[in-house]
């Protein structure tokens, strides 16, 4: 009987093979291939756009499944439901909240990125998610972005450095990574239609790198296309972006997705390089044919438009196969591992991104760590040692299962050995997505209640900064002002006059002016940290963390010093319909270097609770060809008392030029962890080729022979020591 079974089971499946599409064993290439030869036209096309807010089809004929997406890079945000903006309400999507990208940027430690991508990857995964909306690589250009938070700094070999990883990480758990704002999205302001404007060198060396890191090492599955316009075009089909740039120069064999309504016209859709249509001012309802997913600009104008012959059937197919390569790496991987949500492991990874991300801007007299036991009573003053971080700033808003407060981080620390008070010092109002709601809380009485309460105090920690309310860090508008916001510069100016002991907490993703930054002894630049935010913070406060973050962005004294903010409005943020990069590839730190403008603190720049000494650094040899690696090699030693780590930074910088450039720009840097006295050689490998300078003529990036300077230092403006060589 079983010898009939099996020869009768071996007949039935020699005549009925399995698919191609179907066979694992075969390649993703073969697999889309074959998937492609056996749809329909219409089929085809609705891969193309949303059936959703947060989906698109796949072949049900087929067994193909649809994708599933989410926002954001900084957690999987809650459900949404199938035909609006409103939350499902369900009771098992609250996340684990990663700390910003910013934070993750200052870490300055592309492993740490990897376990950051992998983790949400694993979460994103758990929630049956095949695209995670993220991360952001755009530079920051101006600190009046709202959502500069979301992004890498304003360095694009740091930002490509830590970007790769994450992308891969990421990708490791089946899930595809969607970077993001594909690209020149750097404001908010009429952020739908703006026309940047910019030379091809700024577009090359400043601007682009990041993405094409992301794509051509990190291998991402998916890209974001951006708002804004680009030379005239929208960057979510722009033909220069996408067909040339991306898929042509990169070879990005993935699907380009617009950001949710970003496509505008049906024959750029089509021919322009875009893959996937999202959000394009639908409720879903089909009773309303403007409104209807069938009538996005690639749904059934490109049917249409492809059975007329205005569209090749190759321009749908190549699409079609995109969209099938995406499914296939992920939903139908038949390797793809399992995830898993708001772990113990996971929070690790938050917690860890975070202590190694804040940065200690100030410590005079070593006011920190904090010893609790010369401390009778600890004030804690302001509305962020409270308030959830995780709630407001658009699309990366979160609901999470937990989210550990400065405050209560700060009583865990210190309160059994001290007292712990707080005053809430000043008030913003709720969070709300495109307006400002004003707190109803008097503003002269919770000022006064925390002078009152700081004349009583032996030390104040005040935590302060910027929040996810609209016109600060959130999506949808730009600050207003580089001042902080909520009268906060006049409360820390009066507990200053009450008591000289006061610890300025900034939590933000932007840099602030800081009027007081002479009056107090410290400062540390917290970040929006994430579920762990509280614990993190304390940890660095009371020294059980060694902070050894670095600035991804320059702090300026006031916001002209900014070479955005050094020309007229067309420079920032535009007249409403056009906007010019005047400073053209002089962003942050080069443009502050080169025109010798002193920052409030510079790019790189981050204190210790120990101290560091660079040896004299060496190189293999003087003198390079353009396709040899550097090797410099330099011996570092903590010289305190305390274990830390310290990020090495190598600047090069091109002597003599045909063109202008920058005095210095960042082409390597390592983060060393030392035990208290503990020496290490870290070695830099400089590859020269990357030294060069985009040309226009020749449109291709160009090495010119002569005499370099690698500048070596701890930031932008500390450099230690300077290393002549020559490219012949």
């Amino acid at each position: 009987m079983l010898v009939i079974l099996l020869r009768t089971t071996l007949i039935l499946s020699a005549q009925n093979p399995v698919p191609v599409y179907l066979d694992p064993s075969k390649s993703v290439g073969e697999r889309v291939e074959n998937a492609l030869s056996l749809m329909t036209t219409e089929e085809k096309v609705a891969l193309c756009h949303a059936q959703s807010k947060f989906s698109s089809k796949g072949v049900a004929r087929l067994g193909i499944p649809e994708i599933w997406m989410s926002d954001g890079p900084h957690g999987v945000r809650a459900e949404i439901e199938w035909d609006s903006w409103g939350y499902a309400n369900f009771t098992n999507d609250s996340c684990l909240a990663f700390p910003a990208l910013t934070c993750l940027a200052s870490t300055f430690n592309p492993e740490l990125a990897a376990r950051y991508g992998k983790a949400i990857g694993e979460e994103a995964r758990y929630r049956k998610k095949e695209v995670i909306l993220g991360p952001g690589v755009n530079i920051y250009r101006s600190p009046l972005n709202g959502r500069n938070f979301e992004y890498m700094g304003e360095d694009p070999y740091l930002a490509s450095k830590m970007v790769v990883p994450y992308v891969q990480g990421v990708q490791k758990s089946g899930v595809a990574a969607c970077v993001k704002h594909f690209a020149l999205n750097n404001q908010e302001n009429w952020r739908g239609h703006i026309d940047v404007e910019l030379s091809d060198r700024a577009l090359y060396e400043i601007y682009l790198p990041a993405f094409k890191a992301a794509v051509m090492e990190g291998k991402a599955w998916s890209i974001m296309g951006s708002y804004n316009k680009f030379r005239g075009e929208h960057c979510c089909h722009n033909d220069l972006l996408l067909n040339k740039i991306l898929k042509t120069d990169w070879e990005f064999d993935g699907a380009v997705i617009t950001d949710w309504g970003g496509a505008h016209d049906d024959h750029q859709a089509a021919m322009n390089g875009l893959d996937i249509e999202m959000g394009t001012g639908t409720d879903g309802l089909t009773t309303s044919v403007k409104n209807a997913y069938d009538y996005y600009h690639l749904a059934n104008p490109l049917l249409k438009a492809v059975k007329n012959g205005d569209v090749p059937m190759e321009v749908l197919n190549d699409k079609a196969r995109r969209v099938l390569r995406l499914i296939f790496r992920t939903s139908m991987n038949p390797n793809r591992p399992w995830g898993s949500f708001v772990t113990p492991e996971h929070s690790k990874v938050a917690s860890d991104v975070a202590k190694e991300g804040i940065v200690l801007l100030k410590n005079d007299q070593n006011v920190l760590p904090v010893n609790p036991k010369l401390y009778k009573k600890i004030l804690v003053v302001g509305e962020n040692a409270t308030r959830k971080m995780t709630i407001g700033g658009g699309s990366s808003e979160l609901k999470t299962q937990y989210e550990i407060s400065p405050l209560q981080g700060i009583k865990n620390a210190f309160g059994s050995q001290c007292e712990v008070n707080y005053a809430m010092g000043y008030a913003s109002g709720p969070s709300a997505y495109g307006r400002e709601i004003p707190s109803k809380l008097n503003a002269d009485t919770l000022l006064n209640e925390a002078v009152r309460m700081a004349n009583d105090a032996d030390l104040i920690l005040y935590v302060g900064g910027l929040n996810k309310n609209h016109f600060q860090d959130c999506e949808g508008g730009d600050r207003k002002t580089y001042e902080l916001p909520f009268g906060q510069n006049k409360l820390i100016g009066e507990l200053i006059r009450t008591n000289k002991k006061v610890v300025v907490v900034i939590v933000s993703g932007n840099a602030v002016s800081m009027p007081w930054v002479n009056q107090v002894p410290a400062i540390v630049q917290a970040w929006y940290l994430g579920s762990e935010s509280g614990n993190a913070i304390a940890s660095v406060l009371s020294g059980e963390t060694n902070p050894s973050g670095k600035l991804p962005f320059t702090f300026g004294v006031k916001l002209n010093d900014y070479g955005a903010h050094s020309f007229d409005k067309l420079c920032f943020p535009g007249d409403s319909i056009k906007e010019v990069y005047k400073e053209d590839i002089l962003v942050g730190y080069r443009w502050f270097d080169t025109k010798n403008i002193v920052p409030q603190f510079p790019f790189g720049y981050g204190l210790s609770y120990t101290t560091f000494q660079i040896g004299k650094a060496s190189v293999d040899k003087t003198k390079y060809a353009k396709n040899d690696v550097v090797k410099l090699s330099v011996t570092l030693t903590n010289s305190g008392k305390l274990d830390g780590a310290e990020v090495i930074q190598a600047y090069i910088q091109d002597k003599v030029s045909s063109v202008p450039r920058p005095t210095k720009e960042l082409k390597g840097f390592s983060k060393v962890d030392l035990k208290a006295g503990e020496s290490k050689v870290v070695t830099l490998e400089l590859p020269v080729s990357e030294w060069g300078f985009y040309d226009e003529t020749s449109k291709q990036f160009k090495v010119e022979h002569g005499q370099f300077v690698i500048n070596l230092g701890t930031s932008s403006r500390d450099i230690k020591q300077q290393i002549p060589v020559t490219v012949e």
